[in-house]
């Protein structure tokens, strides 16, 4: 990707699941590298692990800056000079956020302006913020903040005057296999040999990997205009079949759906629909005039009205390809 040559590229969250993923995807590009890829995360153990990976003497443009996205000062000392920012870095367990909610409007929300201020004060180009299934029609408090985070950076557009940053956002379903994911949990609970605890058995998900969810972010970062959310057309899976792909019987232990969890979830909802075009392999969800002008001139499939994108009206993996999903899983943790 021309795109990235010799740019300086920030992401928060650095040491989670996708921000690793984005890091070694970037420091391992043949040609057109990155002059400087900065893994901006607040847990110096996960650092401290990250550099075994990707030492600096072997990947000289990787650089490690402990810091916390509640800290705006922070934060414009870690993007001078960058050129894109990648915005990962949240708080997203949802029964946690129901008995701790200051802390992740903390994170989520005022962490969200303190990037947006920084990205403009600092001239980033563009920021690209990760969302999630959650933030359509939310009903918990991780949720809300997420959707909340999502109209700010879409709204930030209108706060740059003369400056060219832009943000984008871009909203997907559950990573498979990622940490505080259902596979890891079931694998964990295999393991200790304990009953899978399901909250119910008619529950669906949406689901994407780590590599689509990376090459989405990508793709976003490089086409990207400022005040759109870009929606991946993505599979979804029965919690049922993960326990049925899992393991040869069905000794679940059923404890019921908690406080702020959906039966099924969506990604574009029935209001936003009407702003939504699809683009074939994802959906842009205009978010502001500019970008609803811009994909009615190119021309772009307007979303079907009056329909929502939810886990439960869509294809559905396998029990076989779920199944594949897991080998490799855990050939990876191996």
């Amino acid at each position: 990707m021309n795109f990235f040559k010799n740019k300086s590229i920030l992401i928060t969250g650095g040491t989670g699941s996708f921000g690793s993923k984005l890091l070694g995807y970037l420091l391992k590009l043949k040609s057109n590298k990155p002059k400087k890829v900065i893994v901006f995360s607040r847990d110096e153990l996960k650092q401290f692990e990250l550099m075994k990976i990707y030492p600096e003497k072997n990947y000289p443009a990787v650089r490690y800056f402990l810091g916390d996205i509640r800290d705006k000062q922070r934060l414009k000392m870690a993007f001078e000079d960058v050129d894109y920012v990648i915005h990962a870095a949240a708080l997203k367990q949802v029964p946690t956020a129901e008995y701790n909610p200051i802390e992740f409007v903390k994170t989520n929300v005022i962490g969200s302006q303190n990037i947006i201020e920084a990205a403009i004060e600092l001239n980033v180009k563009k920021v690209i913020a990760l969302s999630t299934d959650k933030a359509s029609s939310p009903i918990n408090l991780y949720g809300a903040t997420k959707l909340c985070a999502d109209k700010l950076f879409l709204s930030a557009n209108t706060l740059v005057g003369k400056k060219k940053t832009s943000f984008s956002v871009v909203r997907y379903g559950n990573v498979f296999g990622s940490r505080g994911s259902v596979i890891p949990f079931f694998l964990d609970l295999i393991s200790k040999k304990q009953k899978l605890i399901i909250t119910d058995p008619e529950m669906t998900r949406f689901n994407i990997d780590l590599d689509d969810a990376v090459k989405l972010v990508l793709n976003a970062t490089k086409n990207s205009v400022g005040g759109e959310i870009f929606v991946p057309k993505i599979s979804s899976y029965r919690i049922m079949d993960i326990v049925k792909a899992i393991q040869n019987n069905n000794d679940i232990k059923i404890v019921g759906i908690r406080p702020g969890e959906k039966l099924h979830e969506e990604l574009i909802s029935r209001a936003e629909g009407y702003n939504t075009f699809d683009l074939g392999s994802f959906f842009i969800i205009a978010g502001n005039e500019k970008s609803i002008r811009i994909c009615k001139k190119r021309k772009y499939k307007k979303f079907k009205v009056g329909w929502n994108y939810n886990s439960l009206d869509n294809p559905f993996l396998t029990i076989t390809q779920i199944k594949k999903l897991i080998e490799n899983y855990k050939k990876l943790r191996s």
